[in-house]
């Protein structure tokens, strides 16, 4: 199965929901202002987010009068290219280099950080990459075994210390100890946090000082995970934790089990950082690359 067969499958709820809503709208007939707002309203519904949905219905009409289409059938295939447009903003990855990459991972609780960390320590694995994954939850005695799990799964190492001890200590200790074990990557996992605790939030700056303190530069990623379950209150989220720590990139985990697939389209639109992976289902190998193109494809065609 290739990556467009796989965001197919994983993205069937959120095309159900969403195509149910489009296909009408699409049926041969004549543009007019009716068909323009009929759609406007089906974006909306469709967790693509207001300003994002204003957006594209705008573009939809300056694009379809450029090319003087005149029936709404025509205009899938335009509303495609318009989102995957909307949705190409790249990612300037970093690679290992002498010093170990360091990726943070944030977002609220049970938002899929843990499983997501394991997933991209496997990916960077399969490059031949040494990994190490930090146990930077030490809030949940669960969450440090759940990650020790995954670790030995992903063929990953793991640096972690007692539950209750320090978020920021663990770090220390893990970037010191890559440096002398010569690891390539470090994926630090962190505790959920309501994106309204200020005192919470106040922790990950620190954990954030910490690291660049330990590494200049660092941490060279920071992915912000997202449940698109949670529909329009992810943008918020993602305002807040932009606000807190420099993002730079999203990371969109159980579209498997939403029929809000749009809302990648509402999120990416509000903070203009990339989406980098989607999440697709539970196994090792179902963290996907983002494409835009595909993306949109597999969203709507």
């Amino acid at each position: 199965m290739n990556l467009v067969e796989r965001l197919k499958a994983g993205l069937a709820r959120s095309r159900e929901g969403f195509l149910r809503r489009l296909d009408h709208l699409f049926r041969e007939g004549e543009l007019n202002e009716e068909f323009f707002e009929s759609l406007e309203e089906a974006l909306i519904l469709g967790d693509v987010g207001v300003e994002a949905a204003l957006k594209l219905v705008e573009q939809l009409r300056r694009e379809t009068g450029r090319r003087k289409v005149r029936s709404a059938v025509e205009t899938r295939e335009i509303l495609v290219e318009e989102i995957a447009a909307m949705l190409s903003l790249p990612e300037e990855r970093p690679e290992p280099g002498r010093d170990p990459l360091v990726i943070l991972l944030v977002g609220v609780n049970g938002s899929g950080k843990t499983t997501t960390a394991a997933k991209l320590a496997y990916r960077y694995r399969q490059e031949g990459r040494e990994v190490l994954l930090v146990a930077g939850d030490t809030f949940r005695a669960a969450a440090i075994d759940q990650l020790q799990i995954w670790a030995e799964r992903a063929g990953a190492g793991l640096i972690k210390q007692q539950p209750g001890s320090d978020p920021s200590a663990v770090f220390y200790d893990a970037l010191n100890a890559a440096r002398a074990r010569g690891i390539d990557v470090i994926i630090g996992d962190t505790a959920g946090r309501l994106h309204t605790r200020v005192n919470l939030m106040e922790e990950l700056k620190k954990i954030n000082r910490v690291i660049g303190r330990v590494q200049p530069g660092a941490p060279h990623r920071v992915l912000l995970v997202i449940d698109a379950t949670t529909g329009h209150n992810g943008i918020a989220q993602a305002r807040y934790f932009n606000d807190a720590v420099p993002v730079t990139g999203l990371v969109l985990t159980k579209l498997d089990g939403t029929a809000r697939g749009g809302i990648v389209v509402g999120i990416q639109d509000v903070l203009k950082v990339p989406v980098c992976y989607v999440g697709v289902g539970e196994k090792l190998d179902d963290l996907l690359p983002f494409d835009a193109a595909d993306f949109a494809r597999a969203l709507l065609a």
